[in-house]
C-alpha cells in the first residue's frame, strides 16, 4: 500500500538525500546544490528523521549507504533523473536557469575565470555557475550542462568540440628566467599528479636528474604551481595554451633548461550534456568555442634558439 501524498517527503530533503547518495560526501553534495555543508548535513538529518531510519553511516571520509538508505537511493535517484529529463524538454521550463560549467582546477583558474568577464559583456542575461573539481563528473545526473575537459582523444565522445592542444615548456618569472640563461639554479615547482609529462623527473634523464639535482617544491593543484612561478620561487613546467596571457603579460616568460621536452597526449575539449541544450547553454557553448579560437598554438622553436 502507498503512503498517501500528504505524507510524502519533502522535494527539497529528497533533493539533498539524492545529491549526497550521489557524491557519497555532503561537502561535495552541498557544492552541487549551492549550500552550505551545514545546511545540507541538517537536511539529511531532518530527511532521517521523516523516513525513522538512518540513511547514511558516517565516515571518517564521506558517507555509506545502510542497507534502506541504498534501496530508497536507488528508488529517489531514477525519480530525480526523470524530473531533471523532463524539466529540461518542458518550453521555458528552464529559461531562467544558470549555466553550469564543470572544469578541472586548474582550466578554471588559468583559462575559464580570466575571460568570464567579456562572456558577461556579451551575454549579461545569462546566469553562469562555475563547479572546479579535479573529479570526472556525470553530467546529466548533476544537473551541468557543459563540460570542458582535459582528456585523450580516445577517451571523450564523438560529439566532444577539440579547443585546443598543449604543448609543454619550463616556465619562470621573467626574473628567475634571466637567471637561468646566465646558468644559475633555481627550485622546480613539481605538481603532484599520475600524468608523467607534467613531472620534472621525465624531463631529465637519470644521469643529469641526479647531477642537476635541485630543490624541488611540491603542489597537489596546477594553478598553485603557477601562482608560484609568478611569485618568483621557481620553475614550472608550463602547458603553454593555458598560460598564454600571462607570457602575453610577461608575469611569466618561456625558458630553455637542459633537459628533454615531454609530448602532452592530452587535448581540452567541450562536452555538452544535453544532445539538444537549451538556447542560454548553445551561446556559452559557443562563446567557449570563440575564446578557444584565439588560443595562439605554440610551437618549439629550433634547438638553440630562444623562444621569444
Amino acid at each position: 500500500m502507498s503512503v498517501p501524498l500528504v505524507r510524502l517527503f519533502s522535494l527539497d530533503l529528497l533533493k539533498a538525500f539524492v545529491a549526497v547518495g550521489r557524491r557519497m560526501s555532503i561537502t561535495q553534495a552541498a557544492d552541487d546544490l549551492c549550500l552550505t555543508q551545514s545546511a545540507v548535513s541538517r537536511q539529511i538529518h531532518t530527511f532521517e528523521e521523516q523516513v525513522g531510519t538512518a540513511l547514511f553511516v558516517r565516515k571518517q571520509r564521506g558517507v555509506a549507504f545502510t542497507e534502506d538508505g541504498e534501496r530508497l537511493f536507488h528508488a529517489a535517484d531514477h525519480a530525480i533523473r526523470q524530473l531533471q529529463d523532463i524539466a529540461a524538454e518542458i518550453p521555458g521550463g528552464s529559461a531562467h536557469g544558470a549555466v553550469t560549467i564543470t572544469s578541472s582546477i586548474g582550466i578554471t583558474g588559468l583559462w575559464l575565470l580570466p575571460r568570464l568577464s567579456r562572456l558577461q559583456e556579451r551575454h549579461p542575461r545569462i546566469d553562469v555557475r562555475l563547479a572546479a573539481n579535479n573529479t570526472v563528473s556525470d553530467l546529466r545526473g548533476e544537473g551541468i550542462d557543459l563540460a570542458v575537459r582535459y582528456a585523450r582523444e580516445t577517451t571523450v565522445p564523438p560529439n566532444a568540440v577539440r579547443l585546443f592542444d598543449e604543448t609543454l615548456a619550463p616556465v619562470a618569472h621573467p626574473r628567475l628566467a634571466q637567471a637561468l640563461r646566465r646558468g644559475e639554479a633555481c627550485p622546480l615547482l613539481e605538481y603532484e599528479n599520475t600524468r608523467p609529462w607534467l613531472q620534472w623527473r621525465r624531463w631529465f634523464d637519470d644521469e643529469r636528474w641526479q647531477k642537476d639535482r635541485r630543490q624541488v617544491l611540491h603542489f597537489n593543484q596546477y594553478d598553485q604551481v603557477i601562482q608560484a612561478a609568478i611569485a618568483a620561487q621557481g620553475v614550472a613546467i608550463g602547458r603553454i595554451e593555458l598560460l598564454q596571457s600571462l607570457i602575453d603579460s610577461e608575469q611569466l616568460a618561456i625558458v630553455d633548461l637542459p633537459c628533454t621536452p615531454q609530448p602532452s597526449p592530452y587535448a581540452v575539449w567541450l562536452l555538452a550534456a544535453a544532445e539538444a541544450p537549451r538556447d542560454e547553454v548553445l551561446k556559452v557553448a559557443e562563446w567557449i568555442q570563440l575564446e578557444a579560437a584565439q588560443v595562439r598554438q605554440w610551437r618549439r622553436p629550433e634547438a638553440g634558439r630562444q623562444a621569444a
